[in-house]
């Protein structure tokens, strides 16, 4: 499966110049593009990679088999990060907090407006999380227009929440909603839209369906917590992600917990870009715990 790991330079040398590199936690494993890096480039580290998606970990761990003795898999959410005896005492901490690869490619996984498949979108689909599906059918207009704009900044998000509502048949699958949302906006605002009309509504249910924000505040306050010095990076591709991430770096700072390494964010280079259009949206912060 194809997998083009975002910002890997910036963040294989961000761990060179500020880390010892010997123990790294991959926070955000996914189909392993990050642990294998590392692994590769640093010989003496360790890695442990967690990830919530049993697929992804089992991907992975086929995939860095020739690493066993210095790579380990856990199913684990980051969010539980400051309860997990294995997260403590690593050198750096990176999480990429985009979806994989597989969970996009894969249609019955339900994340791609591309492939029709049940409206599902949860990353552990063994943690009993309510599904896009359920969310759509149980949520008021209202909450919906809310959850559209608040995780998926949709300008059209009342129109189209309102359309979901109205809709005579239950909506089950992406294609379904994708039909939806094409036949509800007018034909010349989808023109101008200059990408897929229905990306920001399936981004905002994605991070709903995964309480992907709050994970992300109970993992900064699990970091704050570390009492070592340590590296952390962070890659996000959302502004509601970025924002948390840049508040608690300057916090920390704030508060003489460390260091920020990056006073603005990096960002991918236009030859990335182009490589890469997953990449086009990325902010990279790095932060360096207790060191002054």
């Amino acid at each position: 499966m194809h997998h083009q790991p975002v910002m890997l330079a910036e963040v294989l040398s961000l761990i060179e110049t500020y880390s010892r590199h010997a123990r790294i936690l991959d926070g955000t494993l996914g189909l392993g593009g990050y642990s294998e890096a590392i692994l590769s480039r640093f010989p003496a580290s360790t890695v442990l990679g967690l990830d919530r998606d049993e697929q992804a970990l089992n991907f992975s761990r086929e995939r860095l088999k020739d690493y066993s003795s210095r790579f380990r898999a856990l199913h684990a959410n980051f969010g539980d990060i400051a309860g997990l005896d294995e997260c403590r005492d690593f050198d750096a901490y990176v999480f990429d907090l985009g979806v994989s690869n597989m969970q996009l490619t894969l249609p019955e996984r339900g994340f791609s407006f591309q492939n029709d498949g049940p409206l599902d979108m949860r990353m552990d689909s063994s943690d009993g999380k309510t599904t896009a599906e359920e969310i759509l059918a149980s949520s008021t207009a209202e909450d919906l227009a809310k959850i559209f704009w608040d995780y998926g900044q949709e300008r059209y998000a009342k129109l189209i929440a309102s359309a979901i509502k109205k809709s005579p048949a239950p909506i089950t699958t992406t294609g379904q909603l994708v039909k939806l949302i094409r036949d509800t906006l007018p034909q010349p605002v989808q023109r101008k839209m200059g990408t897929h009309p229905a990306r920001r509504v399936f981004q905002a249910l994605r991070i709903c369906v995964n309480d992907e924000a709050g994970e992300l505040h109970r993992l900064l306050a699990g970091l704050s917590e570390i009492s070592h010095e340590a590296l952390i990076i962070f890659v996000s591709y959302h502004s509601l992600e970025d924002r948390m991430v840049k508040y608690s770096f300057h916090e920390w700072q704030t508060n003489g917990k460390g260091k920020i390494l990056t006073r603005h964010p990096l960002t991918p280079s236009e030859h990335e870009t182009e490589e890469n259009y997953k990449a086009r949206s990325a902010k990279l912060r790095a932060f360096s715990l207790n060191t002054y």
